[in-house]
């Protein structure tokens, strides 16, 4: 018989993908290694708040707003301490432009899981559109620590950089 000395847990498994992520050489690494984190974030532990987390992504990736909140609703009145429901209502929220319950969402998300740089990317986003371009500024920059190969939010920061750091003479 085989003995294993120990067995790497779930967190111990994240921190390190979170690590590898972070470090990541190529934009092709770091999406696969963002999946992976994603697919760790995504695990409830409860098939029926499984069930709710996919309806409610199946239906935002359909554009179906109202389906989405519902079952987003649901996951976040049964597992409240579950990030990945908040920031899928945060998507909804967003999505019917409603910046503030949308940035609420978010910070509950990152209140249980300050590594989620889909939030993070969120808060900058809606912090951009709200013209509080220092805090966007610094969220994006929060996001490319924890993933750096983001063309999108490295886009927005050389957007914002002038506006938030000024010229350097």
């Amino acid at each position: 018989m085989i003995s294993v000395p120990f067995a790497v847990s779930a967190e111990e498994r994240l921190d390190t993908l979170l690590r590898e992520l972070s470090q990541a050489e190529t934009e092709t690494a770091a999406q696969r290694l963002e999946n992976q984190v994603v697919t760790e974030w995504s695990k409830t532990g409860s098939p029926a708040m499984d069930l709710l987390l996919k309806r409610g992504n199946d239906a935002l990736e359909v554009e179906d707003l109202e389906a989405a909140e519902e079952h987003f609703r649901a996951l976040t009145d049964h597992a409240p301490d579950f990030a990945e429901g908040w920031h899928g209502l945060a998507m909804v929220y967003y999505g019917r432009e409603m910046l503030g319950p949308a940035l609420d969402a978010l910070e509950r998300a990152l209140a249980l899981n300050p590594k989620h740089f889909g939030a993070l990317r969120g808060v900058g986003a809606i912090h951009e559109q709200l013209g509080n371009l220092a805090l966007a500024y610094d969220a994006y920059e929060r996001v490319l620590e924890l993933r750096p190969h983001d063309p999108e939010v490295i886009g927005a920061l050389e957007r914002l950089e002038t506006k938030v750091r000024g010229v350097t003479l």
